[in-house]
């Protein structure tokens, strides 16, 4: 249930919450449902996440260092919610072969040079023109610089380095946002590696 701090005057302006500041945009608000079991599922928006307090579907966990305000009360702006009831997922959910979530497996980042970019291409491992296949286990993230060095050579051909070996994902939860490069801190402590 939400609890609402109520203003005790109606010609006072409602405080903030424990020296929290006003959230001023709504859209940009995310929530990390957990199951009954504290296992991460989805990340929401905040619309989704207070309907789902309202409803008593869910509980707060942790709230975030902010609060909605309207004209007589203010609420604590929640950052992680509980499911009450238990929800059944499949086991080990195979996570598909796509672009959005291969750059996610390698985090946004050049599996050669190290660096980060929004700008990335994607990289046989070992060349299709070799019968290199196109799998969670032979494609990575790389910067345009680095594909042009490599070119149709292996990384040892081209006295590459990769960061790690390619391997499928085993993300453990969904997100409605696809990626997800800004993790809100208090999230941490309830979240696996990715890997």
């Amino acid at each position: 249930m939400l609890h609402a701090v109520f203003a005790p005057d109606e010609d006072d302006a409602p405080q903030a919450l424990d020296g929290r500041r006003p959230l001023t945009n709504l859209g940009s608000a995310r929530v990390l449902i957990l199951n009954a079991s504290y296992e991460p599922l989805h990340v929401c928006s905040l619309k989704r996440a207070v309907a789902l307090l309202m409803q008593e579907i869910a509980e707060r966990v942790e709230d975030a260092d902010s609060v909605l305000r309207s004209p007589t009360s203010v609420f604590a702006v929640p950052t992680v919610i509980k499911l009450r009831r238990y929800v059944k997922r499949p086991h080990r959910q195979r996570v598909a072969f796509n672009r959005k979530n291969l750059f996610r497996r390698d985090d946004q980042t050049c599996q050669y040079c190290r660096v980060r970019s929004h700008d990335l291409t994607l990289d046989h491992v070992v060349p299709r023109s070799r019968g290199g296949p196109t799998s969670w286990e032979n494609v990575v993230a790389c910067c345009r610089r680095c594909n042009a060095q490599k070119r149709d050579r292996t990384p040892e051909e081209a006295r590459m380095a990769l960061m790690r070996r390619p391997a499928a994902p085993t993300f453990l939860f969904t997100s409605a946002y696809g990626l997800l490069p800004d993790i809100d801190p208090a999230w941490e402590k309830y979240l696996p590696r990715a890997r």
